[in-house]
């Protein structure tokens, strides 16, 4: 009889290793996990059945299954596995993720600046994080990433470590990005060179005019409400009468961050939020307490598709309660509320727990099914698509999630925050060459170079004399359309009479930002905000519904629009 040949040894990848028994390790973490977290009605004995199948499981794969595997690895795959069977907010770090993701809000770190989900093998743009590279070279809420230096981002691999491993980095290190947007039909490159990500949370606070502020908040994190009180001080010291609060693509962070500054412009023990989940114990209210800073004066909120659950209670209070009018977009519409659950091997499950309410009583969180985040995450694609973007008329509330505000106005839960005053997106400059330009950072390299080169003439005038006097020339724009030559970007006329005077007033803004701004001690980047807000739609509306927002605060909603039921 011949002799069997000899095999060669078997080599398979994680990804087929784990398809003989996710399915089994899936099925036995949910009992247990369920067991633990949502034991409600079911007995210890259900617990314990749940856990004794996972060990089981667990020991047969060890013991048994015909290759070497990592056991720890099959159990967190399995775990994120479940989970993706939840809402889409539920999540699961390991130990290293973790640290990563608390960084955003802690602590400073190296990397892009881009708040992301990663879901069902696709990673999505939350929000370009204000002040980071990313902001800077034109990323935007709803991009999907697809490559990081040719490295694929999407598919079974894709992951959170995969993710921070791949866009952190050593400061000054450059990252090529592969980029898909909904308004593209081919993917775009950005070159994006890593940098230290602030860890400030309030960009720019300074006085428009005599009696107008403005304040923008680009997340909340650990030290915002401190921040904001100083910025704040500052304000009222130069004579603060009226507030532009700009929201705008905040992606949110620390509730009780969000409910603190609420507290400081709303007046009374009115209600700021409260949260409701199937657990008693998750059921809180949040009330105003103190005297705030600036409880009386027009208040104008300034909000976006990329705003999201802590700025969007923030902007539901003060809608709710009739304190300020919200300007711009329908915001994200992110109502759960996740419970970081630190587990003993450093590893972290992010656990919807509750759902959070504005004052009315509305829920903003937008429609998701169970196990269909992929679908959720494309919304911001499909409000593009639909025009909700450029046209209000496209945006329908159902009338059965209908509330009213402490004046009686109409407002909608179960979508996002809508405004009082729609605003479009305004593409009116947009064109390929200045997405190049972005994703370049030809714009930005110009500007400091030429800060680096016009030292002397520029410390001859002051931040407010440039303002008013500086320009930047038809000379300095050719040299700028140089850079863009060399670094292979052919403009073409159309595209260039397109973007002028966005490319001018950018150009502009980075130069008083680099030359004036690195001299500030207090993380502020008021001169960029001073340069571009008259050249920004949103901000000028803002501007222009000030009698409005006095309206409001006397009770008179005349003049206010009206929101289109389904």
């Amino acid at each position: 009889m011949q002799e069997p040949t000899p095999q060669k040894p078997i080599n398979n990848s994680p990804q087929t290793v784990r398809l003989p028994i996710v399915i089994s390790l899936t099925l036995a973490a949910g009992m247990l996990m369920g067991a633990v977290f949502f034991s409600g009605g079911k007995s210890l004995t259900d617990t314990a059945k749940g856990y004794a199948k996972f060990r089981e499981v667990l020991m047969l794969v060890e013991n048994n299954y015909v290759d070497s595997v990592n056991t720890d690895e099959l159990v967190d795959y399995s775990i994120q596995k479940m989970l993706e069977k939840l809402d889409p907010h539920t999540s699961y770090f390991v130990a290293e993720e973790a640290t990563a993701a608390r960084s955003q809000l802690e602590s400073g770190f190296d990397g892009i600046g881009v708040e992301f989900n990663v879901y069902n093998d696709t990673v999505y743009v939350v929000s370009p994080l204000s002040g980071g590279p990313s902001e800077t070279v034109g990323i935007q809420s709803g991009d999907r990433l697809l490559k990081v230096n040719g490295e694929v981002l999407s598919g079974p691999g894709a992951s959170n470590a995969k993710v921070f491993k791949l866009l952190r980095g050593k400061r000054g290190t450059e990252v090529k990005i592969l980029v898909g947007r909904s308004s593209l039909k081919e993917p775009m490159v950005f070159d994006i060179v890593r940098d230290r990500i602030p860890t400030y949370s309030v960009d720019a606070a300074y006085m428009v005019d005599e009696e107008i502020g403005y304040l923008k908040v680009s997340r909340f994190s650990e030290t915002t409400y401190e921040e904001f009180k100083t910025a704040m001080a500052s304000l009222k010291s130069q004579g603060l009468k009226k507030l532009i609060l700009d929201l705008r693509s905040n992606p949110g962070g620390y509730m009780e961050r969000a409910t603190s500054i609420a507290d400081e412009l709303i007046s009374g023990n009115k209600l700021l939020v409260y949260t409701e989940g199937k657990d008693t114990r998750y059921n809180r209210k949040t009330n105003a307490k103190f005297k705030g800073m600036f409880e009386e004066g027009p208040i104008v909120v300034l909000a976006n598709e990329g705003s999201a659950s802590a700025s969007e209670i923030l902007a539901g209070a003060l809608q709710d309660h009739d304190r300020a009018l919200v300007v711009g977009r329908r915001t994200f519409g992110k109502g759960l509320v996740q419970m970081p659950i630190k587990l003993n091997d450093g590893s972290e499950l992010r656990l919807t727990i509750s759902r959070y309410y504005t004052p009315s009583g509305r829920s903003i969180q937008k429609p998701y099914e169970l196990g269909k985040g992929e679908d959720y995450n494309k919304d911001l694609k499909e409000r593009f698509d639909s025009g909700e973007y450029f046209s209000a008329d496209s945006i329908k509330f159902d009338p059965k999630l209908r509330f009213q505000t402490d004046g009686g106005r109409a407002v909608y839960g179960g979508g996002g925050i809508m405004p009082d005053v729609f605003v479009p997106r305004d593409t009116s400059m947009n064109s390929k060459f200045l997405f190049e330009l972005y994703a370049k950072n030809i714009l930005r390299e110009y500007a400091l170079r030429y800060v680096n080169d016009h030292q002397k003439a520029l410390d001859k005038q002051d931040f407010n004399q440039f303002l008013k006097k500086f320009t930047v020339t038809d000379a300095m724009l050719k040299d700028l359309v140089q850079d863009a030559k060399k670094a292979g970007i052919k403009p073409k006329d159309d595209d260039l009479a397109r973007s002028k005077s966005l490319i001018l007033a950018q150009t502009k803004g980075y130069i008083g930002r680099y030359h004036y701004g690195r001299q500030r001690k207090d993380g502020l980047n008021n001169e960029i905000f001073q340069v571009l807000n008259p050249t920004d739609n949103v901000f000028q509306e803002a501007m222009r519904q000030f009698g409005k927002a006095a309206d409001l605060e006397r009770g008179d909603f005349s003049s206010l629009n009206v929101v289109k039921e389904k």
